[in-house]
């Protein structure tokens, strides 16, 4: 997530629990902004339930791959735009009024999707949301650090990470809540604005980043802010701390040019920024391309290629894949300072390629021991329910539920006395699947019957819990350390671009590629990337724990080359070490 987890240490998290017990009014303002995240995760995770009613009811959607890979990457596109946009606006309007857009902009996006009468307004609706995204990825976070005491910052803005994954294990309740409720998606994705509208409300009261304030003149209102925030006695010290960082600020700007060209000339022209780049879209784009966000957009339509055919039972299961990414961002909240950046990540990739191996198997062997088609099954409800292709195949009595799911509008009624028997090929329409379902047989539309679906399912877990304690949160740490501090914002808007752009490439192709190459495939592929991704984190991206930023950049200007047992260490990491082992 853009702006993502910072890494907090144990003895962080223990003064972060003294600091809000004396002054709730920190926690006020980080949950307040974190909602932003709340959101950010809704939005995201929301999309893969409702998507399997939207199909139900809008019969192009159901027809048309491309339309269900819009809808979804829509909102991606979207927040691409906001994301590059949002840090202009949070220099220019300040973090308040960015989030309070934000919050504008997801309102107006969930009316318009809850009472869609097509398609076209669903994608307008997705659109909005995106820009919201964009911006509150950007924003709720740089607020929560901006307005926070240095000592328990990294502790605040994690929780702005949690609360990304809490939003998307609770957009996968509500799914769960709302499957026998008339209306159903509408409902899923209308309830995405009650969040920013408390939000917007709870803002309207709260003040504008202090730092922000300072840069703009406006040193006592600033200072008011500070005394909400800071002992009394520490107050002036600190006004002290943001007068010399950002007269710093304004100087690293001075001497790099304050337009976009100007700084991206520069960032380029660096070869310690140029190397930061390399590792830092490394990670970003590695993030995307081991395919996570096929099971966050997809989750509920992966289970049913898996065999599930039930929507209530798809979004049940998925349930499962979201609460091992909460755990999974835990669990990297207390060990990325403990074990490393580089090593979590490479462990991660590990487990994510040995996850997606044994998917693409189980679906090939899934594939390979589907049911075949009955000759009598499928006339057994009438010609004019029987799947045309099926009727005009040469050697229909080598198709299987794979081939006729393959065929153009065409689905799968199993067996009366056992799914996995031979069933019937049938026209995928209203009409057919309420025959089938009056004959007490289930209706496939995704998938085909399986013995290894709750496999299928259980490495989806597995996946999520090695996915999201390493390459899922770490990159966003090493875009937060990688870069000299004038280079940090361009360099990390540049990293966190590619993510979203490698993420709409992504979600925009996935149920494109299982059409063309199956579901094995589709996992084999990913898992391909995932390697290639293994490889580029090995030789570009350093270990980062413990440096200092000055300790980084000499490390990045001598040039890094890992050995081939791990990672080079360099002198001064080395020194760093042994400093950190002493304090202990």
């Amino acid at each position: 997530m853009e702006g993502g987890v910072h890494p907090a240490s144990k003895t962080e998290f223990l003064e972060f629990w003294r600091t809000i017990w004396k002054t709730p009014y920190i926690m006020r303002l980080a949950l307040s902004a974190g909602i932003g995240g709340l959101l950010f995760g809704y939005d995201t995770g929301v999309i893969s339930g409702a998507l399997l009613y939207i199909k139900d009811e809008f019969e192009p959607v159901k027809n048309n791959t491309w339309l269900r890979e819009t809808i979804v990457s829509m909102a991606v596109a979207g927040a691409v735009i906001g994301a590059a946009i949002g840090g202009w606006l949070n220099d220019k309007y300040g973090r308040k009024k960015s989030i309070l857009l934000a919050d504008v902009l997801f309102i107006v996006g969930a009316v318009l999707m809850a009472v869609a009468p097509g398609p076209w307004m669903i994608i307008i609706g997705r659109l909005f949301v995106g820009f919201g995204v964009g911006m509150a990825s950007m924003t709720a976070p740089l607020y929560i650090s901006e307005a926070s005491p240095a000592r328990i910052r990294g502790a605040l803005v994690s929780t702005n990470g949690l609360l990304i994954t809490g939003g998307a294990f609770l957009s996968y309740l509500i799914n769960t809540a709302f499957t026998h409720t008339h209306g159903t998606w509408r409902w899923m994705l209308g309830v995405a604005g009650i969040p920013p509208l408390i939000q917007f409300v709870l803002m309207l009261w709260l003040p504008e980043s202090p730092r922000w304030l300072y840069r703009q003149n406006k040193t006592e209102e600033a200072k008011n802010v500070m005394v909400k925030i800071y002992p009394v006695e520490e107050v002036e010290e600190e006004m002290k701390a943001l007068k010399s960082s950002i007269e710093a600020e304004k100087a690293m700007e001075e001497s790099i040019g304050d337009t976009i060209f100007a700084k991206l000339k520069g960032a380029w022209g660096n070869v310690v920024v140029r190397r930061g780049l390399y590792a830092g879209i490394t990670v970003q784009v590695a993030q995307q391309f081991v395919g996570i966000n096929t099971v966050m957009y997809y989750s509920p339509t992966i289970v049913q290629f898996a065999g599930f055919a039930s929507n209530s039972t798809a979004l049940a299961l998925s349930l499962i894949t979201s609460g091992l990414n909460v755990v999974g961002t835990i669990i990297s909240m207390f060990f990325v300072d403990r074990y490393g950046r580089r090593r979590l990540m490479i462990i991660s990739m590990f487990g994510i390629i040995v996850c997606l191996v044994v998917l693409s198997i189980l679906f090939f062997e899934a594939s390979s021991h589907a049911p075949p088609v009955s000759h009598s099954e499928s006339f057994n409800f009438g010609v004019n329910s029987t799947c045309s292709s099926f009727i005009k195949a040469a050697n229909p009595s080598s198709w299987s539920c794979v081939s006729c799911l393959n065929s153009h509008d065409c689905a799968f009624c199993a067996n009366g006395a056992s799914q996995y028997h031979p069933g019937a090929c049938l026209v995928s329409t209203d009409a057919a699947k309420g025959a089938c379902k009056s004959a007490h047989r289930t209706f496939f539309t995704e998938g085909c019957p399986s013995k290894f679906g709750i496999f299928a399912v259980l490495l989806l877990g597995a996946y999520m819990i090695a996915y999201a304690p390493g390459i899922g949160t770490v990159p966003w740490i090493v875009n937060s350390e990688i870069y000299p501090l004038r280079y940090r914002g361009i360099g990390g808007g540049i990293a966190a671009v590619s993510n979203w752009i490698s993420n709409l490439i992504v979600s925009e192709t996935f149920l494109t590629l299982t059409e063309a190459i199956g579901s094995a495939g589709t996992f084999l592929l990913f898992a391909g990337f995932s390697f290639l991704g293994l490889v580029a984190i090995f030789f570009v991206v350093p270990e980062t724990k413990g440096l200092q930023l000055e300790d980084i950049e000499n490390m990045l200007e001598k040039g890094y080359k890992p050995s081939l047992c791990g990672s080079r260490r360099s002198k001064a990491e080395k020194d760093v070490k042994k400093v950190a082992e002493v304090a202990l």
